[in-house]
């Protein structure tokens, strides 16, 4: 007849030499204990880590013990349910013999496979942003293709730019014609107009200079001296040279 009791007894105690520091015993009756599972560092030391917590059933290792994850740091949940499956499956493999070890080992490779998941996943966002940036820089560079559509759509879009400019313009030179005034305007609103040619003359008074230089000499000038003759007809002379 199996003595349950003694091989699960014998079992702790292996189990508390093998994992020293993350071996905690819940309770005695029934046995539940946890043991905390931590991957190996990953490449920047990032870790994935759980606890799982056994309880012994009363035919333990005839039967599966009844296990959990107490605590977990860093598992998506989709990792959580994968290894409860993975427990279930060796638990149901091992059968009839003590089994903690072997569960805690799988659990422990499966963490170890999470953190090299992680660095792939990381490794392949960081090339889809390289290439997200490369495609943006030759976007920068090519530009976008024409085709029919966008250039009818970039066509509206100027055509309106085009008709609010010259609507701006032409608003802005009725504006102006407006504010300018006419030559009558300007007369009648500065009375002073009319009065400011003379006063410069007025100014000027006798500063005004004179260049002689400009008037020649009388002296070089021939001037035949024509008596003031009131009889004397400019016809007769003409007739008595012939």
């Amino acid at each position: 007849m199996t003595d349950y009791g003694e091989e699960q007894r014998n079992e702790l105690e292996a189990l508390e030499s093998i994992y020293p520091d993350s071996f905690t015993v819940l309770s005695e009756n029934p046995p539940s204990f946890t043991i905390t599972v931590t991957s190996d560092a990953g490449e920047n030391d990032e870790v994935v880590q759980t606890t799982l917590k056994f309880t012994y059933s009363e035919k333990y290792p005839d039967e599966a013990p009844l296990y959990e994850i107490f605590s977990q740091e860093n598992l998506e949940d989709n990792d959580v349910t994968d290894i409860l499956k993975l427990l279930a499956s060796q638990a149901e493999e091992n059968l009839g013999m003590v089994m903690i070890f072997t569960l805690v080992t799988a659990v422990q490779e499966k963490l170890n496979e999470i953190v090299d998941q992680i660095k792939t996943r990381r490794e392949e966002e960081k090339k889809l942003k390289e290439k997200e940036a490369e495609e943006a820089e030759k976007q920068l560079f090519h530009g976008t293709p024409v085709t029919i559509e966008n250039f009818l759509c970039w066509k509206a879009k100027f055509d309106a730019e085009l008709l609010e400019i010259k609507k701006k313009r032409m608003k802005e030179e009725e504006q102006a014609g407006k504010n300018k005034l006419s030559g009558k305007q300007l007369f009648e609103t500065d009375h002073n107009l009319d009065t400011s040619d003379i006063q410069f003359l007025e100014d000027a008074g006798n500063n005004v200079e004179v260049d002689e230089s400009l008037f020649q000499e009388m002296d070089d000038l021939e001037l035949e001296d024509v008596e003031d003759d009131p009889d004397s007809n400019p016809a007769d002379a003409g007739s008595d040279s012939t």
